[in-house]
């Protein structure tokens, strides 16, 4: 063939392959360049959905349809911080886009501008080998971009996870730290208002306790003017004669130094009252004995005086220089004017009177005693068993134990108030085998030897 056959023959070839792929052959080479715009048009959706991030999808009008939009955008902002890098991250994959389609135009363009610099004559013997050539160099640069591209794809993907799981990290820990710190306030703020609140409450008990008892004592001091009025009054019952037990046929000093215990035991054991007489100006302790109490009084400052039936343990008081008299509780009390003390002790004498006077005594006691005056009687305590079998009835003059519901009665009857009861002398102190027993099973029937019960006039 001829060259102007030749060149005729590849101008129809170019003719016909324009008129198929008119926008992508290239100027001067009749070859199809890639259409780039169905990417372009990807790249566009693309970016229009990046642009939506965030954002609302509208909605028609009406107040429901408010709201729901109100709450979409709140949720949106409150998320603002967690989609803040996968945006970063969509935002630099697109601009990785941008750039390989930049790149494909520019290998576009420099196909064009290939294509329109050669001459279709003097290169046809060699395109293929130019082809070849080209197609190499193309693949191993697209090669090269893609493993680029790869690899900015996977750093950035490190970096958002590392972050990822760094704020993760201080979002917890912000949020354990303020859990924990608003539980230990809270639970403060509980104590202190538990508290608060239970110190309240018994404020109100006891003051609700108080006027419940006076409320009684001034119903029974009613109904005891009733039956005074009508001639049955308490006073017109017989009293017996002071000093109702016989004389003994022994030393009960002795025996009380051998049996109740020493001077030194017994002092120790009064000290427990020694706080509710210390406001105490005018003090009687019945049953005063060898002065225990009445020692303890005058070590404490407070006036205090003693009687007894027994000469011998008043003389004995006497000569401590202690203020003691023989005299009967009864009579002596009915003798003193009302309301004339602050203060009666009364230890281990009630035992020794006959049950029906028990109640006579402490009406005495307690129509002698002024406003808010102590009242303390100590006893055994008949709820352990162990008083019986040792103590109590080691005394002869011993009548019968009063349990102290029973003198807690007597109390409440006669207008004293505030009663309060003691375990004392634990009997475990003194018999070591009761220790073998149960716990609950000890406290309930072997618990304190003795007791007191303290109460304040009304």
């Amino acid at each position: 063939m001829e060259s102007a056959e030749l060149i005729a023959l590849l101008h129809e070839v170019r003719d016909r392959v324009r008129a198929r792929n008119p926008e992508s052959a290239a100027g001067g080479v009749e070859i199809a360049l890639p259409d780039l715009m169905p990417l372009a048009h990807a790249r566009d959706a693309a970016f229009g959905k990046v642009a939506a991030i965030g954002t609302v999808n509208p909605r028609s009008g009406g107040v429901v349809n408010s709201l729901v939009q109100a709450w979409k955008r709140l949720v949106s902002r409150l998320l603002d911080w967690h989609v803040r890098e996968q945006v970063e991250f969509n935002r630099k994959s697109m601009a990785c886009i941008d750039a390989a389609l930049e790149s494909m135009a520019d290998f576009n363009r420099a196909l064009v501008a290939m294509g329109n610099r050669m001459k279709v004559a003097e290169e046809l013997k060699d395109i293929r080998s130019h082809w070849a050539d080209w197609r190499s160099e193309w693949e191993h640069k697209l090669q090269q971009n893609e493993v680029q591209f790869l690899r900015s794809v996977a750093d950035l993907q490190a970096g958002f996870q590392h972050r990822a799981t760094l704020m993760d990290a201080n979002y917890r820990d912000a949020l354990r730290d303020a859990v924990h710190g608003q539980h230990s306030a809270f639970t403060g703020a509980l104590e202190r208002f538990s508290l608060d609140i239970q110190q309240r409450l018994w404020a109100d008990l006891e003051r609700i306790r108080l006027d419940y008892e006076r409320l009684i004592y001034s119903e029974l001091k009613t109904l005891r003017q009733r039956a005074a009025i009508s001639g049955a009054s308490l006073a017109d019952t017989p009293r017996h004669e002071a000093g109702a037990a016989p004389p003994l046929g022994f030393d009960y000093g002795r025996f009380a130094e051998r049996f109740r215990g020493t001077e030194e035991y017994v002092k120790a054991g009064q000290q427990f009252y020694l706080p509710y007489f210390r406001a105490c100006r005018n003090v009687l302790d019945i049953g005063c004995g060898r002065g225990e109490f009445l020692e303890m009084m005058r070590a404490a400052g407070i006036p205090a005086k003693g009687i007894d039936l027994s000469q011998e343990s008043v003389a004995t008081c006497r000569h401590k220089t202690l203020d003691a008299e023989v005299a009967d509780l009864f009579v002596y009390l009915e003798n003193l004017p009302e309301a004339s003390l602050d203060g009666i002790f009364c230890s281990q004498v009630v035992e020794h009177l006959p049950p029906e006077r028990l109640p006579e005594m402490i009406r005495l006691c307690a129509s002698r005693l002024q406003r808010n005056g102590a009242l303390a009687i100590e006893t055994p305590n008949p709820e352990c068993l162990a008083i019986f079998a040792t103590h109590f009835y080691l005394d002869p003059t011993h009548r019968r134990p009063v349990p102290h519901p029973l003198l807690a009665f007597y109390l409440e009857e006669f207008g004293v108030g505030n009663i309060e009861v003691r375990k004392l002398s634990p009997a475990a102190d003194s018999m070591p085998s009761v220790q073998s027993l149960p716990e609950d099973f000890r406290q309930a029937f072997f618990g304190g030897l003795d007791y007191a019960i303290l109460g304040k006039k009304l």
